[in-house]
């Protein structure tokens, strides 16, 4: 019987947004907020950080701390299962650690299309038009039915909306460092790049999607907005006193 887990790669020093990862989001970090959303699908959760701060709030059990200089959070998960204590799993869901609102679907979609013959999958759903050219959002192009062809984030003006989850069987993920880093991988700073141009292919599933991706504070303002939380900034003190950025 095939074991999944759930891997979630919470880098500390966000490019864009440093200190992403504790951030306040209606009164919790976000990392807790992902963490609670997928240990709620009964699958076993773990997050993978470089920061002392993060592994915390979870402890030693749950909270895999390595301050290696990974470029994302492929590579990180990769690294992760290498540890024998991943051995009994036989493939992995990687959920983004800006998605607080993660579904219970967009993870069991990634594990459906590892049933059928994908190696790699992820999920998408339907861009706004306001998206389309906010080099913040990922577009993703496919083939009908469930086949990504390429990702961008380019001012395209189309394209499906690609969601931060991806699904690895564990000798995909165990392959992913070896593979090349293109120059396309460096300029579009997409990790699920590396596969496509390595000859791999990505299984993609449509799923219903109403939330929103913390690329940055504004993302994280319009989310406490969004779930009408007033007089609280992404901004204030974290859990135990700790300032998140």
């Amino acid at each position: 019987m095939t074991s999944s887990a759930i891997l979630i790669p919470a880098r500390y020093n966000s490019t864009r947004f440093p200190g992403k990862p504790l951030c306040k989001l209606g009164g919790k970090t976000m990392i807790e907020r992902v963490y609670e959303k997928c240990k709620a699908t009964g699958y076993d959760t773990f997050v993978l950080t470089d920061d002392m701060r993060i592994g915390r709030i979870f402890g030693w059990e749950i909270c895999w701390i390595d301050q290696k200089a990974f470029n994302s959070g492929t590579e990180r998960c990769a690294d992760a299962i290498g540890n024998d204590f991943f051995n009994s799993y036989d493939q992995f869901i990687n959920v983004q650690g800006d998605m607080p609102d993660v579904t219970e679907e967009m993870i069991e979609k990634c594990i459906e299309q590892l049933s059928y013959n994908s190696a790699v999958s992820t999920v998408y759903t339907d861009m706004p038009a306001c998206m389309q050219n906010d080099p913040n959002t990922v577009k993703m192009i496919r083939a009908y039915p469930s086949k990504a062809l390429w990702f961008g984030r380019g001012n395209t003006g189309y394209g499906e909306w690609h969601l931060g989850v991806y699904g690895y069987k564990r000798h995909a993920l165990v392959a992913y460092p070896s593979l090349e880093v293109t120059q396309e991988e460096k300029i579009e700073q997409l990790e699920q790049i590396r596969w496509l141009k390595s000859g791999w292919q990505i299984g993609c599933s449509r799923v219903d999607f109403d939330g929103i991706e913390i690329n940055t504070p504004e993302d994280a303002d319009t989310w406490n907005v969004k779930e009408g939380i007033k007089n609280e900034s992404w901004q204030d003190m974290g859990p135990n006193g700790i300032d998140p950025c």
